[in-house]
């Protein structure tokens, strides 16, 4: 028997199995791999909303941005199936016993600069139009993936440069901004954002580093910080406690510093490693010393956390956009390989139960994307002084359930789409389980599920009515889902009053009030571009809104204020440690 290799039309290659009489008989099956469609042309979802949202006059010159970003993703997908993932390396001494500290990086990140000032990912967001950050975010969520989490420092990026617009400190404006928003790869930096220690994470008033004056007046830091995202990038900003301040949160102050000096070496910053993690293995992920790092003051030498909340908007929607991405890729992957995969006699799309599991992610993900821009949408408005009366009370709410929401429906999803390529998506160089791995961490950064669920109790302190005015402007009057979208909200505030005066109970009860909020206004944006869709004949839309609402909306715990239901529930957390 003679082997021969042949390739498709798409260069891959082929093994099969020749007989020695000759005969055209080729043994043995070699499975395609999936194709990458293209994700703009291709995405029935973003080009809708694109269309409905964005003036002509704005779409036509953003289009050319998202189409080759989109031709990267496919090519950086492809490239993908063709050479082993990389990660960073950190080199520490020269040959020469010199302490370097190089970090090398990957193919993708060392193309992230020229990608986006070419291309003005981030510079987008911060024009002076109402619908800057739509047009921003529809180019991170085509990038986003074939970036390799390089859009990671992109977000940290563009929430320094909000946070300093915001402290008004025109001498940091004027010496940062126009290097965060180039549209020059030569000019253009990156920041990090140096919070976490290993004293707490969420609970920044722990914080242990130290901020001291020379008698020059130059303040310098001094401490140890636990994760730094984007420590290749060029500038940061960073927590820390003036020497002789007050302990706890209030008494931290935000310092802006630059991590090289003009010679590239590193400005008192030792890197101690690099993160071992479950994903965002591209991602130099650093644990690093502060020995006299130079430091600004962003703003007054306290209440540096409030400073850092105007970036808050941004960082989460980032979030959400990137995990709405994620879910994207999977189901795009997992469609295509249900049209190549044939298993007891038919394609795995033409199997009723495996159409249907399909169908459930795909509603799951237009309901995530809807939410998603949705947010994006009302930051550009309000950024921008545009929006109607309730549209910051909305913001402020939305934006921390979309970004828990969005995280946890992502990993569901793309761990449904891992299965079905069965075995397939189990192994590692097919590219699959990167994107699970790396899906896991939407719910942890920005904030976990239970921070931001205890963030949206506050946001809810004016009550729910600037979501039912916003549920009410979506959803007509006649709809027939409108009744269970109504009954959802009537149901959470009911449940909010009943517990309102028990701090305990209304704590606990966060996440699923939290969930359901959610899904409920995920629902009504389902609802309206079902509308949309309805004048030009497709129903789509509309079958992704029955089948997203057919899953439930309700997520609401049990009665917190059932004295048996707290009492098990208590019993059953503190067995837990036993």
């Amino acid at each position: 028997m003679l082997r021969s290799v042949s390739t498709d039309g798409r260069g891959r290659r082929r093994l099969g199995i020749e007989s020695d009489d000759d005969e055209d008989a080729t043994m043995g099956f070699v499975q395609e791999a999936p194709r990458l469609a293209h994700p703009f042309r291709d995405d029935r979802v973003l080009n809708a909303w694109l269309g409905h949202t964005l003036p002509a006059d704005r779409l036509a010159p953003v289009r050319p941005d998202l189409e080759a970003l989109a031709d990267y993703a496919v090519m950086a997908w492809d490239r993908r199936g063709r050479t082993p993932r990389g990660e960073p390396i950190l080199t520490q001494w020269d040959a020469w016993g010199s302490r370097v500290d190089r970090i090398a990086l990957t193919p993708a990140w060392e193309e992230g600069p020229g990608l986006t000032t070419k291309h003005a990912v981030l510079a987008a967001g911060h024009e002076p139009s109402r619908w800057a950050r739509v047009e921003e975010f529809a180019r991170v969520y085509l990038y986003h993936v074939a970036s390799e989490f390089y859009c990671c420092p992109l977000a940290m990026t563009d929430g320094a440069a909000t946070a300093l617009r915001a402290s008004g400190n025109a001498r940091l404006i004027e010496r940062a901004l126009p290097h965060f928003l180039s549209r020059d790869p030569a000019n253009f930096w990156l920041s990090g954002q140096w919070m976490t220690e290993t004293p707490g994470g969420s609970d920044v008033g722990r914080t242990e580093t130290t901020a001291r004056q020379d008698a020059d007046g130059q303040w310098r830091l001094y401490g140890r910080k636990w994760f730094s995202s984007a420590v290749v990038g060029e500038a940061a900003l960073a927590l820390a406690r003036p020497e002789g301040a007050a302990t706890g949160t209030a008494a931290l102050a935000l310092f802006y510093v630059e991590t090289k000096d003009e010679h590239g070496a590193w400005r008192g910053i030792t890197i101690d490693r690099l993160k071992k993690k479950l994903g965002t293995h591209e991602l130099p992920t650093a644990e690093i010393h502060l020995d006299g790092l130079p430091a600004t003051p962003v703003g007054p030498l306290d209440h540096g956390v409030r400073q850092i909340a105007p970036m808050l908007n941004v960082t989460r929607t980032w979030n959400a956009v990137c995990a709405v991405a994620s879910m994207a890729r999977a189901i795009a992957l997992a469609r295509d390989y249900a049209l190549r995969r044939s298993a007891f006699g038919h394609r795995l799309i033409d199997h009723p139960l495996h159409a249907r599991t399909l169908a459930d992610m795909q509603a799951e993900y237009e309901a995530a994307f809807s939410l998603t821009f949705h947010v994006a949408e009302l930051l550009g408005r309000t950024e921008q002084g545009e929006g109607e009366a309730q549209d910051a009370a909305l913001l402020r709410l939305l934006t921390p359930l979309a970004k828990l929401w969005t995280a946890k429906v992502s990993i569901r999803v793309v761990s449904e789409a891992l299965e079905c390529f069965g075995g397939a998506g189990y192994i590692e160089d097919t590219g699959l389980p990167q994107l699970l791995r790396d899906a896991q961490v939407y719910a942890i950064w920005e904030g976990t599920t239970n921070v931001l669920s205890l963030d949206m109790l506050r946001a809810l302190a004016s009550g729910l009515e600037p979501l039912r005015q916003a549920i009410g402007a979506l959803v007509p009057e006649g709809a027939p889902e409108r009744g269970a979208i109504v009954a959802t909200i009537d149901a959470t505030e009911a449940l909010l009053g009943d517990i309102a005066a028990d701090r305990a109970a209304l704590e606990a009860s966060a996440r699923g009030i939290a969930f359901t909020l959610a899904r409920t206004m995920a629902a009504a944006l389902l609802l309206r571009s079902a509308a949309w869709a309805a004048t030009s004949g497709d129903s789509r839309p509309a079958a992704a809104a029955r089948r997203f609402i057919a899953h439930g909306l309700d997520r609401l715990a049990l009665p917190a204020n059932d004295q048996d239901m707290a009492l098990a529930s208590d019993a059953l957390a503190t067995s837990l440690h036993r």
